[in-house]
């Protein structure tokens, strides 16, 4: 997790509610009005998995903006950037909220009406009642379908819309006040092409491998979990901006089948070639042909957990194993936790706790 310090610096009234920094309580700060918030995260950290509880108004608020904050979670690295993105977010939510209720002048309609069929009618999917919100759909040069949503406030277009996209980079808007939603288009159309090689990736990691996590994965997603076997399956981070590179591997699974991975990775790292698929580069480095949907049922490599028996606990599947190669059970991450926890043989050092696996009775972390 990202420094407390950090948190403090952006959010300074969100205070951390116990010493494993998983509860934090208090308020989101954003134009001068304070929004009670309460985020509660799985013992692992991870975002995807957390619990963003708020006041009905601060709910109310960010109705429209659910979809965006579910992604945002899954692909901000931290909490810091995520109460970062959120702050974003409201800031975007109370200036439209506020929006409503100011008077917009016949020209506002009749720019934007103008502007709408300039661009094509075709490639609008959603106009709202009031004419502030408006979806518009695009296709990339490989005929993946993409959707931008662009708030508009009372002063357009001297002021340009807010944009919200399924991007895993910042979309950034070039604007003046002589623009129009064409010039908007354009620059998503170009956004789009020069994310195509990420997604190129993404979708080949999705179509020829057996992806654990996530389940759906949305455009901005930038992680997949890949599974192996025998229990073991690999978490690859990509970069999006540069996804030929070698990207984050970190290994799942007992040691004694990690390691030898891990050698492989650290020994065949110079044989990466940007010039092939960053799938193919995987095979090639690991040694290995990764599972597919096509040939090997779930039964074959997804186990349940030992502890609670069952496959998905609140979005998260079974990412610890015993490490004694006759064992092998697999556990979550939070199951294991608890159980570790309420033994009276454990012992804990800083953030790591020792005790005895459920099955095999063989001490583990």
């Amino acid at each position: 997790m990202a420094g407390s310090g950090a948190l403090l610096r952006q959010c300074p009234l969100l205070l951390p509610q116990n010493r494993e920094g998983t509860a934090y309580e208090g308020f989101l700060t954003a134009q001068g009005r304070d929004f009670h918030i309460r985020i509660l995260l799985p013992m692992d950290f991870q975002l995807k998995n957390a619990r963003v509880e708020c006041s009905w108004h601060l709910k109310k608020i960010l109705h429209g903006y659910r979809h965006i904050l579910k992604q945002r979670l899954h692909s901000c690295p931290d909490l810091v950037s995520f109460m970062v993105e959120l702050k974003t977010v409201l800031e975007i939510a109370l200036k439209n909220t506020q929006d409503l209720h100011i008077p917009r002048p016949p020209e506002y309609y009749s720019c934007l009406v103008r502007d709408l069929e300039i661009l094509g009618w075709n490639k609008v999917t959603f106009v709202d009642t009031g004419l502030s919100t408006v979806k518009l759909k695009a296709e990339d040069s490989c005929g993946r379908q993409h959707l931008i949503t662009l708030k508009l406030n009372a002063k357009y277009p001297t002021e340009p819309p807010d944009c919200l996209v399924d991007f895993p980079v910042q979309f950034a808007v070039s604007w003046m006040p002589q623009n129009s939603l064409i010039d908007i288009y354009n620059q998503f159309l170009a956004a789009l092409e020069s994310l195509k090689e990420f997604w190129d990736a993404m979708d080949e990691i999705d179509g020829k491998t057996w992806v654990l996590e996530p389940e759906n994965p949305t455009r901005s997603a930038t992680t997949r979990r890949i599974a192996i076997g025998n229990n073991v399956s690999v978490n690859v981070e990509v970069d999006p901006q540069h996804p030929t590179m070698l990207p984050e591997c970190y290994f799942l699974g007992a040691d004694h089948v990690v390691n030898p991975l891990r050698i492989k990775l650290n020994n065949n790292m110079h044989l990466w070639d940007p010039e092939i698929s960053l799938l193919q580069n995987l095979k090639d480095l690991l040694e290995i042909d990764f599972p597919s949907r096509a040939v090997l049922e779930k039964s074959d490599f997804a186990k349940d957990c030992g502890i609670c028996y069952a496959y998905r606990l609140e979005g998260a599947t079974p990412d610890q194993v015993c490490n004694d190669p006759r064992c092998g059970q697999p556990f979550h991450q939070a199951c294991l936790y608890e159980w570790l926890q309420g033994l009276p043989s454990s012992r804990q050092s800083f953030n790591v706790i020792f005790g005895e696996c459920p099955y095999c009775n063989k001490v583990r972390t």
